[in-house]
């Protein structure tokens, strides 16, 4: 059965609402999510379960709407949810469907079953996925290690001040990257400086070489060395990289097709957020330690720029330790029911995928 965390400190708004508002608001939040439209006491008066008049009906959405669980749009006779409603359906009346055999097997074939996959392959794959089984944006956060250990490092020039540098990470991740660096350097001293890198920091964590690079630098400032000066830069520019995280994205423009985020300005800053990262990659840390599917319903996410999405993710293991987090970027206006097993399994054959790589 998939797990669905909620943050300790939130408030349960639900035990406020008695048997009868809590299926008025069931009834209306899914058909919201159905439809797009804002519902109105008519509509719901049709509704044999609820078997309420309209009248009786106005009365409990009024009560939902002076506790901030429902909203008024306009002018519109009918309601919507807003995020501390959708945060209610969800703890409390939403029942999650079994996720569906087509789906589970084409996740299954193309992330477990799959043998064409490096790494890197395989979580682009697995955000693909996400993005085209939701009709949504996924979003793949890269392993992060724990022990990031050095072995191996070399520098190749290329032109205008760049650098190609080739590290070797733990047992035999070889990790490439260009920087710029402040002036054009000689092979001698690229050689020279790779050396003394080799020499002193092989086989230690690549934060602690950063972090023991920038104590020699200040010890060593007046009289520091072109090597010692460019094995600085190159521990600014490149390690501390390596010791973050970063993700991969797909199906940024289903978002173009929702009617709640097609204004070109909030598309325009949302697709900003992504390209800059850093607050997508700090909303994914905080889903790290999730004890299964996490959910960040509007402005739980703390950025503005997501206070009309929905951020719905999962971790994922190898070894029973968590390196990752995956999942999905929509509308507040989501299918739950059908998302949530779907990050959920996806969580699962990744980590299954990557203890078999």
């Amino acid at each position: 059965m998939t797990k669905v965390s909620s943050a300790a400190d939130r408030p349960r708004l639900d035990t406020a609402l008695n048997i009868r508002a809590q299926q008025l608001l069931k009834h209306l939040v899914s058909r919201y999510i159905r439809d797009g439209q804002p519902v109105g006491s008519r509509t719901l008066s049709k509704d044999a379960e609820l078997a309420l008049s309209p009248a009786t009906i106005r009365n409990v959405m009024s009560d939902l709407e002076d506790m901030g669980l429902l909203i008024s749009p306009h002018t519109s006779a009918g309601r919507i949810p807003t995020a501390r409603g959708y945060r209610v359906f969800v703890d409390s009346l939403l029942q999650i469907q079994p996720l569906e055999m087509a789906d589970t097997l084409r996740l299954r074939q193309q992330l477990l079953e799959s043998t064409d996959y490096n790494k890197q392959n395989l979580l682009q794959q697995a955000s693909d996925l996400l993005s085209e089984i939701t009709h949504l944006a996924g979003v793949v956060m890269l392993p992060k290690h724990t022990s990031n250990m050095l072995r191996h490092v070399e520098f190749l020039p290329l032109s205008e001040q760049r650098l190609l540098v080739i590290m070797v990470i733990n047992a035999q991740e070889v990790h490439n990257c260009i920087i710029h660096t402040s002036r054009e350097y000689t092979p001698s001293e690229l050689q020279q400086a790779a050396n003394y890198l080799n020499q002193a920091f092989a086989g230690k964590n690549i934060q602690s070489v950063r972090a023991d690079l920038l104590h020699d630098m200040e010890q060593a400032r007046t009289d520091m060395n072109q090597m010692m000066q460019f094995a600085i830069e190159v521990a600014d520019k490149v390690f501390e990289a390596q010791g973050g995280s970063d993700y991969v994205m797909s199906g940024q423009t289903h978002l173009m097709e929702v009617a709640e985020l097609s204004n070109i300005d909030k598309l325009r800053h949302l697709f900003e957020a992504f390209n800059r990262k850093r607050d997508i990659l700090h909303l994914l840390d905080q889903a790290l330690n999730a004890d299964g599917v996490q959910l960040f319903i509007g402005e739980e996410s703390g950025y503005e720029i997501l206070d009309a999405c929905s951020v719905v993710t999962a971790p994922y293991e190898v070894e029973g330790e968590v390196v990752g987090v995956l999942g999905v970027i929509g509308p507040t206006r989501m299918a739950y029911e059908r998302v949530i097993p779907i990050v959920d399994m996806t969580a699962r054959l990744v980590g299954a995928a990557l203890k078999n790589e």
